[in-house]
């Protein structure tokens, strides 16, 4: 529901994306891609995802969901990776952010990104909204 909320909102402040887009070389799919400005934004689940405000681990079968969630956060930082050194902003996010400022946030990569000098002249990093 976050993601499906912050599409929402994008699209009403003008922006037009993709979803489900495939991370390059993988089977992985990116939430909402920016195709033209190559800004890739992940809605980040705090249970699955591990956020550190929010974020726990089920007492029953405990050594299982740690290896679980740790192992779905080395392949988030990937998957990062990966787009990055595809030329691709990187925005995360985590499903508690206020939509007004996630929104926000996304609007000013995607802005910065269709105005960035031409490719090859600097390189965007990965960055989570906080």
């Amino acid at each position: 529901k976050p993601e499906v909320v912050l599409r929402k909102r994008l699209y009403a402040a003008g922006l037009r994306y993709r979803i489900h887009r495939r991370v390059p070389g993988t089977r992985r799919t990116i939430d909402i891609a920016f195709v033209g400005a190559k800004v890739a934004v992940f809605v980040d689940g705090c249970f699955w995802h591990g956020c550190p405000e929010h974020g726990r681990i089920p007492k029953h079968n405990r050594d299982w969901w740690t290896a679980k969630i740790e192992g779905n956060a080395a392949r988030d930082a990937d998957t990062t990776r990966r787009l990055i050194e595809a030329g691709w902003a990187v925005v995360r996010i985590w499903e508690h952010e206020p939509v007004e400022s996630a929104a926000a946030q996304v609007a000013a990569v995607v802005t910065r990104r269709r105005q960035r000098r031409p490719p090859g002249l600097g390189s965007e990093t990965s960055q989570k909204v906080t």
